[in-house]
């Protein structure tokens, strides 16, 4: 019997789309994993509906696509702790309400991600992504020359402050080698896609810090402005998320924020992450 077909509907022009067709707990064949493969690099985040996947499974899933990281400081799923478990509410409140790039602390961030709905509130909770690619192709060519060749430092400790990480004796030694572990990394503001040879915006507000070669002020002003414009709504896509909903997100040239519009309500959501490769930037890329 032939495998299901896998059909892709695009969400929008810049980025986003729906992917029927496949039951992802069943595993995904050769076959399905360069498909999704394929339409990831087209699309850079593809959402799935009703999948309902468990730590295990959802592990094994993004085993398929690479080797699969651990993260220092979040919480994990009993016995899985390649999946991560972001539990909020009033409690525990969102610390990922703004735009970031997963792991951009690391010398290698991410290759790509997935997320999963495990208990969602009444309403609200929903999560944009944005591409750096259409992004940065819309930006002038005066503005994409000076970009060119510049490199910006991400920092662990901008999104992991300790005030927020080590507030029990558990956490605090848990967050310090976490920070030792992790010093600041300097990657290209325009990043060239490893596979697609695409160039894209590689700043992001979560962990971006400042642009080397620039000055204090130059910088801020210059970070600024690429927040705001990796931003704009041309850019982005916004998933409203259903129990069990599934989305798998290029993490190379994509961002993501995750709104927190629901307290006191609870949300949790697994994520599992894919190790990538060393940012570059080559000039002569698409």
């Amino acid at each position: 019997m032939s495998a299901p077909t896998l059909h892709v509907q695009p969400l929008g022009p810049a980025i986003g789309a729906l992917v029927s067709g496949l039951q992802l707990s069943d595993g995904v064949s050769d076959a399905q994993r360069d498909a999704l493969l394929a339409a990831l690099l087209r699309h850079h985040v593809l959402f799935f509906e009703g999948q309902q996947l468990q730590p295990l499974q959802q592990r094994a899933l993004a085993a398929r696509f690479g080797d699969l990281h651990i993260h220092p400081v979040y919480p994990q799923a009993p016995g899985v702790p390649e999946i991560i478990v972001l539990d909020t509410s009033d409690n525990n409140p969102p610390d990922n309400d703004n735009w970031h790039t997963d792991v951009t602390f690391l010398a290698a961030p991410a290759m790509g991600a997935i997320l999963s709905a495990q208990l969602l509130p009444p309403s609200g909770g929903d999560t944009l992504w944005a591409s750096g690619i259409a992004a940065y192709a819309a930006l002038s060519a005066p503005y994409r020359r000076m970009l060119a060749g510049l490199t910006a430092e991400h920092d662990f400790l901008k999104s992991f402050p300790a005030h927020r990480f080590a507030r029990t004796p558990e956490e605090k030694v848990r967050w310090e080698k976490a920070r030792q572990d992790h010093p600041p990394r300097l990657h290209p503001v325009v990043r060239t896609h490893p596979v697609s040879g695409a160039q894209g915006l590689f700043v992001s507000e979560g962990f971006t810090t400042r642009i080397v070669e620039l000055s204090a002020t130059e910088s801020d002003a210059v970070l600024r402005q690429l927040f705001a414009h990796l931003a704009k709504p041309e850019f982005t896509v916004r998933w409203r998320w259903k129990l069990g909903d599934v989305a798998f997100w290029d993490n190379r040239l994509t961002q993501h924020y995750a709104t927190a519009d629901y307290l006191p309500a609870r949300r949790v959501m697994h994520r599992a992450t894919i190790l990538g490769d060393v940012p570059f930037y080559r000039a002569d890329a698409g």
